[in-house]
């Protein structure tokens, strides 16, 4: 059963639809439900099952509706987001010669001149800001108009070539990718398991007690003299960056930027201190006494999660910065009494992805039943599992100078499927190409001022524009492989969402909480610890049959059982 769901200044409209997006003939009108009544409304179909099967809601966004279900008490099975599935249809090559996404407006970025930070590991967290869809009011659009949109949609997908099932492939990733948003919403709304306390006395071992507003923690403000005196400034403010930079440099600290790793390059004696400064800074600013007041309620971190908020499929996070625990205060996730913490991790992810994407059964062979950079090392760099790692991520990121890129050649010898695959990647993007990934997401096409930069006319031009070119294979390059990681990672989500259901209906209330790239955390009770860790383990297995079929690459997954974050790795 198709059930769409759109707003109403008087609460909502619901109509039966056809799998195709017509008005369902035997219930064809539109029915109209109070704000009051909706929870209820929407309770009873969920529940009045047709042949065993939940409705499928439709609307255009989940964001705009499932948080208050979800407050109300009502959890869904099943949905399709128009929003994100009408983003990777407009964009998939897949779909490219439909009707459909000839007739969507896609530009692209001004970014496609810089190296795109969003695909290298790791970005920094005030640079995500720009990978966050536009927040505010959500647009009100018709019945009519959300109808129409869902017809089109599913011609679209009707339309895809079948060749190499395409068209099942593609609407696996808009199942899965409607199915991650309604996990964005529960892990809202359930929260991370977060111990006040335990934050507050993390704080006060680190910084001291808690200060004034607007005034510096005591053990800030004491590195803070210290490095006055080192540097001979008075009045110097180490948070300003300018001052700083004046500061080191009259003491002929000549550093371009105040990088960590730059600076250790220094021997001088406020390097020390200046460095313990900035570490101690990131902690107050970022997950401080003020993030503590904001973000966590109740015993719980309520993060809200941006789906697809990178072009390669990866999510974002829309403040809190969920996406960003960083190690000092991981100790204060921490189960509630009763219950255990069960994190899990898909082990080298993206290279294993290469693998079945290449179809390299040299390197899967390698990797079988073992680590897998120790099996490439051992195949063709004489046992050498650092230099095995550095190759195969240079291969990935288009690193092609320094060590990296010294050991290219090896990797290409042993292994020439996989790094022909990614090269081939590289090059598409340089001329302006497109690359897709397993399911069906596709890179976004370069802009005007792209193809602007292509036409060089002097030889300044020239190399400048051959610099763009690889940048933007480098992009490209890497997008082909996280993005099918992020495939992965979607299909994973949603089969472990379905078990832990299963298991919750049951009677065991197991929780996902949390998800990251390639990490899930599951709060449930310590006497249901197998039970989910035997879900997590086959929504692994079931998301690469999804992906790949029946190939021989293993996708396994590290499982800890803790208390408490902090001792998960």
């Amino acid at each position: 059963m198709y059930l769409l769901l759109a707003a109403h200044p008087d609460g909502a409209v619901l109509q039966q639809l056809t799998q195709s997006g017509q008005p369902f003939p035997e219930n064809p009108e539109p029915r109209l439900a109070s704000a009051a009544e909706l929870p209820a409304v929407v309770r009873r179909l969920e529940a009045g099952r047709t042949e065993g099967q939940a409705p499928r809601w439709i609307w255009h966004r989940t964001r705009d509706w499932y948080p208050d279900l979800l407050a109300a008490g009502v959890e869904l099975e099943r949905c399709y987001d128009l929003s994100l599935c009408g983003t990777i249809l407009a964009n998939s090559q897949f779909s490219a010669q439909t009707d459909y996404a000839k007739s969507a407006v896609v530009t692209a970025s001004d970014e496609d001149l810089l190296p795109p930070k969003a695909l290298l590991p790791p970005a920094p967290p005030a640079e995500q800001a720009a990978l966050f869809d536009a927040s505010g009011p959500a647009p009100r659009f018709t019945p009519e108009e959300l109808r129409a949109e869902f017809a089109a949609q599913q011609a679209a997908l009707a339309a895809v070539e079948p060749g190499g099932n395409r068209r099942g492939r593609l609407q696996l990733l808009l199942a899965a990718e409607s199915a991650a948003a309604m996990v964005a919403a529960e892990m809202q709304h359930t929260g991370v398991p977060w111990r006040e306390d335990l934050h507050q006395r993390i704080l006060a071992d680190h910084l001291g007690p808690r200060p004034p507003a607007g005034r510096r923690p005591e053990k800030l403000e004491a590195l803070a003299a210290e490095l006055r005196l080192l540097l001979n400034t008075p009045g110097l403010n180490p948070d300003s960056p300018q001052e700083l930079m004046r500061a080191l440099h009259r003491n002929g600290i000549e550093v371009k930027s105040t990088r960590k790793w730059e600076l250790r390059e220094s021997s001088h004696p406020a390097i020390v201190p200046l460095l313990e400064y900035k570490r101690l800074s990131r902690l107050h600013t970022a997950n401080g006494w003020a993030w503590l007041d904001a973000w966590v309620a109740g015993g719980r971190f309520r993060p809200e999660y941006v789906v697809g908020g990178v072009v390669s499929g990866r999510w974002a996070s829309r403040g809190g910065g969920a996406l960003q625990i960083p190690r000092q205060v991981r100790g204060a996730v921490h189960a509630v009494p009763g219950n255990k913490l069960i994190v899990a991790d898909a082990s080298q992810l993206e290279p294993r992805v290469l693998v079945a994407l290449a179809q390299d059964t040299v390197m899967a062979e390698a990797a079988r039943d073992q680590d897998l950079y120790a099996g490439i090392a051992a195949k063709g760099f004489g046992g050498d599992r650092a230099k095995a790692k550095m190759a195969l991520l240079g291969a990935m990121y288009g690193a092609t100078s320094g060590e990296a890129g010294r050991l290219m050649p090896q990797l290409a010898r042993t292994y020439p499927r996989a790094v022909d695959f990614v090269e081939q990647a590289a090059r598409a993007g340089e001329k302006g190409g497109t690359v897709t990934t397993r399911l069906g997401r596709s890179s976004p096409p370069p802009s005007d001022r792209w193809y602007q930069s292509q036409r060089s006319a002097t030889a300044e031009e020239q190399r400048r524009a051959e610099s763009i070119a690889r940048a933007r294979g480098r992009f490209t390059r890497n997008f082909v492989v996280q993005g099918s990681a992020a495939d992965w990672a979607a299909c994973w989500l949603a089969e472990l969402r379905r078990r832990l259901r299963t298991l919750r209906a049951a009677g065991t209330p197991a929780e996902l909480v949390f998800f990251l790239h390639d990490e899930v955390m599951v709060h449930a009770p310590a006497d249901a610890v197998g039970a989910c860790v035997s879900a997590i383990e086959e929504a692994a297995n079931a998301a690469k049959e999804l992906l790949f079929g029946p190939i021989p690459v293993e996708f396994p997954v590290s499982v800890a059982v803790v208390d408490s974050y902090d001792n998960a790795k």
